[in-house]
């Protein structure tokens, strides 16, 4: 059976051995189809990834994400994905907040943590306390909103794009527009109906139409057999319209003239 997903190699008695070690900070252990996630509270987050890296050996942090439920009292969730190099393991650690609420932020143990939560700020919102640049990274300044959020309207915003007649940033309203929206529901493989110049000679004329053409010209087939009246091949020489064969002895008179007086000779020398 070929595997479509990466190959993480377990780590036994990881999990236990992690809890134990991070303490009160630990909330709740998931292990689904091999893939470890340890909830902990927001006070405790840079002690548990400082463990798991220093301790555990999970020396690389792959992404930052965040995830809106919106029904929950805390509705942020932000996921930290660990790469342990050496183990050929990752885990993820988990962590809730709501719109107040700022998360530690991790910039200290790994610098690329700067980015990463300054997009999970830019389209959730969530807030991280002591990122040195927490600035919006994927939307334009003076943005309004956080467009990952699942209560984040879809209209009543405007977007930018270039404008070559204006040869600037322009703003506009979002609209999306439902009449302009093209249903195709035919098979893909049937292929659309071309009419290509020359197909209306294969239907018959409208009664009525402008066309002296009889109503019924279009039935018959549009390039019918026209057979030839004689056989298209040639029996002799005299069919071919070459005439007879030229005559042998004057071929080979032509062929033995005598050239012309120093035709042939290099220059500079008088034969």
């Amino acid at each position: 059976m070929t595997l479509h997903y990466p190959v993480i190699k377990a780590r036994k008695g990881f999990a236990d051995t992690f809890k134990a070690a991070i303490g009160a900070a630990h909330v709740a252990t998931k292990d689904v189809v091999d893939e470890l996630t340890f909830t902990v509270v927001r006070e405790g987050l840079v002690d548990a990834c400082r463990i798991a890296r220093d301790e555990f050996g999970y020396q690389q942090l792959m992404e930052i994400a965040g995830v809106d439920y919106p029904e929950r009292p805390e509705r942020f969730e932000v996921n930290y994905h660990l790469l342990s190099v050496t183990h050929n393991h990752r885990i993820r650690l988990k962590v809730a907040t709501d719109e107040e609420t700022s998360v530690p932020s991790v910039t200290s143990l790994w610098p690329v943590a700067g980015w990463l939560e300054r997009e999970v700020f830019d389209m959730y919102g969530v807030t991280f306390a002591g990122n040195p640049d927490l600035r919006r990274i994927l939307t334009d300044y003076g943005f309004e909103g956080y467009p990952l959020r699942k209560d984040f309207p879809q209209t009543g915003y405007v977007e930018l794009r270039y404008s070559e007649a204006e040869k600037r940033v322009v703003y506009e309203p979002v609209q999306l527009p439902q009449d302009f929206r093209n249903w195709d529901f035919e098979m893909p493989w049937e292929g659309p109906e071309y009419r290509l110049p020359g197909d209306e000679k294969a239907t018959p004329q409208a009664p009525g139409a402008p066309s002296p053409a009889p109503a019924g010209a279009g039935h018959g087939k549009p390039n019918p057999d026209t057979p030839a009246k004689t056989a298209k091949t040639t029996n002799g020489p005299a069919e071919t319209g070459a005439g007879a064969l030229a005559n042998k002895a004057a071929t080979k008179k032509s062929k033995a003239a005598p050239k012309a007086k120093g035709e042939g000779q290099p220059k500079g020398k008088k034969g």
